[in-house]
């Protein structure tokens, strides 16, 4: 008899519901994992929500271990923490974490989850995915000692690149956002806040996450001559207009992108994909990150939440999905 568990699958775009699913045998090397945490990514999870992913990017924007086909029905999601309930010895009975959509139990080969080191708690650990993001785009930015840095946009990408550049030693670090309520994650994060009009000038890097047209155009604003946006934010079936007139050719900007589905070109020689997620794992280490974490419920009530996460009307950073022992 199959073993089942309970999955959420996007069934049209803006309605979700939760579906029970047979779970395959497991084959030799396989782990079985019992899901203790999954997180909401609210910014690409909430595109696929509302159905907004592009058909060019269908394939592009392929979650692993994701079943069906945007626009919908969809399985879909990639932050879940869980602990092995079967499998190869050095991993049975581990804190593990997955890029698996949100699901009770699953099955997947050993070498698609990382241990989750014994100082990060399990429900930190669902930030791991979004803290590799930050890391690939530092990897990308390659910030100097000295350097005065924006981030400009307050959501779960921009407050961990935040986090990170805190780290940083001799910078000047600021996040950048329209809700003054992001100035509460800022000082737990140990960085700067402005509101887009108080923000300081003249920085050599600004790190772009906000997802607007009018974020990125200030986000040019603030740059010194010859300094460099890196582009974070993904803007679905979305066009931008920029204001590439004026001054930007004569003070030579620079708009670079920055996207976690590679290895940083930086990096690419001596670190591979889970290298990268070992070291985001190891960073989540420090508690101030939690401050990432602005919500949580019951998995049984994701059908309900979804849609109020997609609106805004709970305005999350990471909301946190809680599984039944």
């Amino acid at each position: 008899m199959k073993s089942s568990a309970r999955a959420f699958w996007l069934a049209s775009p803006g309605q979700g519901e939760i579906r029970q699913v047979d779970l395959p045998e497991p084959a030799e090397g396989d782990v079985v994992v019992r899901a203790l945490y999954s997180g909401v990514s609210r910014g690409t999870e909430t595109l696929v929500f509302r159905g907004q992913v592009p058909e060019s990017q269908h394939t592009a924007m392929r979650a692993p271990f994701q079943e069906g086909d945007f626009p919908g029905p969809v399985k879909y999601g990639y932050l879940s923490v869980g602990v092995v309930e079967e499998g190869p010895g050095e991993l049975a009975g581990q804190t593990v974490f997955c890029l698996h959509p949100h699901q009770s139990r699953y099955v997947v080969p050993a070498s698609a989850v990382t241990r989750v080191p014994e100082n990060v708690p399990a429900g930190r650990a669902v930030l791991a995915g979004t803290v590799e993001t930050a890391v690939n785009a530092l990897w990308d930015a390659a910030p100097l000692v000295g350097d005065r840095i924006a981030v400009v946009g307050g959501g779960m990408v921009g407050c961990s690149v935040a986090a990170l550049l805190a780290r940083f030693p001799g910078v000047r670090v600021q996040l950048v956002d329209a809700d003054p309520a992001r100035a509460e994650v800022a000082d737990a994060l140990g960085v700067g806040f402005a509101l887009p009009a108080d923000a300081l000038g003249e920085c050599d890097l600004v790190v772009h996450a906000s997802a607007t047209e009018r974020g990125l155009a200030r986000a040019l604003e603030l740059l010194t001559a010859e300094g460099t946006v890196l582009e974070l934010s993904w803007y679905g079936d979305r066009r931008v207009a920029l204001p590439l007139g004026e001054d930007f050719h004569s003070r030579r900007l620079v708009i670079r992108s920055s996207q976690v589905g590679t290895v940083s070109p930086a990096r690419r020689a001596g670190r591979g994909y889970a290298d990268r997620l070992a070291l985001a794992l190891d960073l989540l280490a420090d508690p101030a990150l939690d401050a990432l974490i602005t919500g949580e419920s019951a998995f049984e009530e994701l059908p309900e939440v979804m849609p109020k996460l997609a609106s805004g009307e709970i305005p999350a950073l990471c909301h946190r999905v809680r599984y039944a022992a």
